[in-house]
């Protein structure tokens, strides 16, 4: 969009400038191949505007710049360079000098100036031009300011009657003043084309090639201005006849400084569109590299690192969550690194958890350190409300972080979308003390085994799969003390979960019931619903008060209970598991689609392997009817019983939905179902959670 419009003003300026007239202007033009730095003089010209025109009527002009030269090219090779140029700025003013006029005289001179200047590029062509121009005018208002303070100069403005000249001037001022800084302006514009890095832009981009066919009519009138402007101070000067401004000089003025402006706008606007195309190529550039960087074997981090946090030296990057100091890179050389990669949506739970782990670690080779690098979108404005969630989630947080979200690359944000699959959650890279990426999230490994899954590599995680079967103390872990101590004195545990009350009161009201009637010591434990915090808390609380059963008491360790089953999925997906052939993803799908539905649903375990699991009715109504089950249970065991049960009354008519709140990488072509085998369809669906 933004090309089409600059093609079309291109056009509408090509349109207003008479085709014959940019004729002559392009057969003028004939470069020898001379390149002139033209910065330091546009520098020193831009440097005389300000100093010259007087601030006031009396012509005392303002010193509140600093010196332009200051910064520029040293003295010696700016000298030889004008010492080059000095006879061309000499013949243009000259000739501006002696020709000035308007009308079609102001044509003829501006293509003498055009002649004069034909073996420069066009930059420098217009900077020229517009030295010889400053030149002159300096040397006008030089004298001008000095008839304030030199004796001499104050009687010589009395026999030129400067008063006067100094109160036509103040007429045509706001003309002046305006036709001057547009024209200037529109020549640093044309010289900053010039300057673009030819290595992220070349001359066939669109905006490019636009800008350099437009470039000889910007020329032509910024001459002509020079020459209108030119043609005014010597009238002012009293080198020309009895002159008094009239409304038609100011018009003139006027006229050429809107025409100037608009060519300078459409400058603006293709100039806005390179840098747009070379900031993009740029960050290509930067990601490739990045790339390489990070396929490349490296004897330490710090290359690694320095790419990811922050590859300059002019700041501390990190801030150090102990101490809340800033500090170098160079604190995690040689060390095992988490790059926490968020954005600022980042939960509680997520750091409380996070920091529990990293609280914990058992022995000293399990040490590593954390980094939080949170990701932002640069195209939304950083106000105070996002600095204020910056901050008070960098303040909850004891490891490292860097000192603000803008330090981090775009190339690195793009890298953690594309290859590591950051989206909204949450992703823990891992890079080990030689700089190389291990995993691509590291949370599931962190989540399901804690620290026993150091250093988080891939191999480390289909190792510990290997190695790992369904049973309970993978499903709780540590989360709860008193589920902890029924393992141990080798309860019968049910843990079940849902969101609606009365379905949990039939049921815990049932299943104590039966545990009476078979003798067993049965333990009972709600675990909630995931995603809902809110309505775990009121139910936790009708559970504890109506003495229904054991319940998890704080939200994050029901958060913790569903992260890690959605972490154990993951896990599987990205090792190419199946339901037909992986009994723990078939189990752990059951359970996350058992929580898709509105029903409650229930777990029976016996030891650490023996379980029975049912949903919704069908898990009141087993326990209803004991009667029917009571003998498999005497004979058979408890959860054999109830399971040989639970075979006999199922039917195929179900309906399982399985909720995926964010996933890395691709969604599965396909997913079956954990209770039938069958290919579940695929929906999307829209939920809002403020729970």
């Amino acid at each position: 969009m933004q090309e089409v419009l600059a093609r079309s003003e291109g056009r509408m300026l090509s349109a207003t400038d008479d085709s014959a007239m940019m004729k002559q202007v392009q057969a003028s033009h004939a470069p020898d191949g001379r390149e002139v730095d033209v910065r330091p003089i546009l520098s020193i010209i831009e440097d005389i505007f300000r100093r010259a025109t007087p601030s006031t009527i009396d012509g005392v002009g303002t010193r509140e710049h600093v010196d332009a030269l200051d910064n520029n090219a040293s003295p010696a090779a700016l000298s030889g360079m004008l010492d080059a140029l000095s006879c061309d700025i000499r013949k243009i003013s000259c000739e501006i000098s002696c020709k000035c006029s308007g009308g079609e005289e102001a044509h003829a001179t501006t293509m003498d100036l055009f002649n004069i200047l034909s073996v420069y590029s066009w930059d420098a062509k217009m900077v020229l031009s517009l030295a010889a121009f400053a030149l002159n005018y300096g040397q006008f208002w030089l004298s001008a300011q000095l008839c304030n303070k030199n004796s001499l100069a104050k009687s010589m403005a009395v026999l030129k009657q400067l008063p006067n000249v100094l109160e036509h001037y103040n007429a045509l001022k706001p003309q002046l003043d305006a036709l001057i800084k547009v024209m200037l302006d529109l020549t640093k514009c044309i010289v900053e084309f010039k300057q673009l890095p030819s290595q992220y832009i070349s001359t066939d981009a669109q905006a490019m090639s636009t800008a350099m066919a437009d470039t000889p009519a910007a020329a032509y009138w910024t001459f002509r201005s020079i020459v209108a402007c030119h043609s005014q101070i010597l009238s002012l000067a009293g080198l020309r006849d009895e002159y008094t401004a009239s409304n038609t000089d100011a018009w003139e003025l006027a006229s050429l400084a809107h025409r100037v402006s608009r060519i300078l706008e459409h400058f603006k606007k293709l100039i806005a569109i390179c840098y747009q195309q070379i900031d993009e190529n740029r960050q290509i550039e930067a990601y490739h590299n990045l790339v390489r960087l990070l396929e490349t074997i490296h004897m330490d981090n710090m290359k690694v690192l320095r790419a990811l946090i922050y590859a300059k030296d002019d700041i501390q990057p990190v801030v150090d969550g102990s101490s809340r100091t800033r500090v170098n890179i160079e604190v995690l050389r040689r060390k095992h690194v988490l790059l926490l990669i968020s954005s600022l949506d980042l939960s509680d739970e997520e750091i409380l958890v996070l920091h529990l782990y990293r609280e914990h670690k058992a022995r000293e080779e399990f040490d590593y350190a954390i980094v939080w690098l949170p990701i932002v979108d640069r195209s939304i404005a950083w106000d105070e409300g996002y600095r204020q969630k910056f901050e008070q989630l960098q303040a909850m947080m004891p490891w490292y972080t860097v000192q603000h979200p803008t330090i981090i690359e775009p190339a690195v944000v793009k890298y953690a979308k594309e290859v590591w699959k950051f989206s909204k959650k949450a992703i823990l890279v891992p890079v080990d003390p030689q700089g190389r990426i291990l995993n691509q999230n590291a949370f599931h490994m962190l989540w399901i085994w804690g620290n026993l899954a150091f250093p988080f590599s891939a191999e480390k995680e289909a190792a510990l799969w290997k190695a790992e079967s369904w049973r309970l103390e993978l499903l709780i872990d540590d989360i709860d003390a008193t589920i902890l101590e029924w393992m141990k004195e080798e309860r019968y545990i049910c843990l079940y979960g849902g969101g609606d009350i009365e379905w949990i009161r039939r049921f815990t009201t049932s299943a104590k019931a039966v545990a009476r009637a078979a003798q067993i010591n049965l333990g009972m434990a709600y675990v909630g619903k995931n995603n809902a915090k809110e309505r775990f808390r009121k139910i936790s609380r009708i559970v504890i008060q109506e003495n229904l059963s054991h319940t998890l008491t704080d939200p994050t360790e029901v958060w913790f209970f569903w992260a890690r089953l959605e972490s154990m999925l993951y896990s599987k997906l990205q090792h190419g598991a199946t339901v037909e052939d992986d009994h723990i993803m078939q189990e752990v799908m059951t359970i996350l689609s058992f929580d898709g539905s509105e029903q409650g649903w229930a777990i029976f375990w016996r030891g650490t392997h023996e379980m029975a699991r049912a949903k919704g009715e069908m898990a009141v109504d087993c326990m209803m009817e004991f009667e029917k089950w009571k003998d498999d249970a005497d004979q058979m065991g408890f959860v054999a019983g109830l399971n040989n049960y639970l075979q006999r009354v199922h039917t195929p008519r179900h309906c399982n939905r399985l909720i995926l709140p964010d996933i890395h990488g691709p969604i599965p072509e396909r997913l079956a179902c954990a209770e039938c085998g069958r290919t579940m369809e695929m929906f999307f669906m829209y939920r809002c959670c403020p729970e």
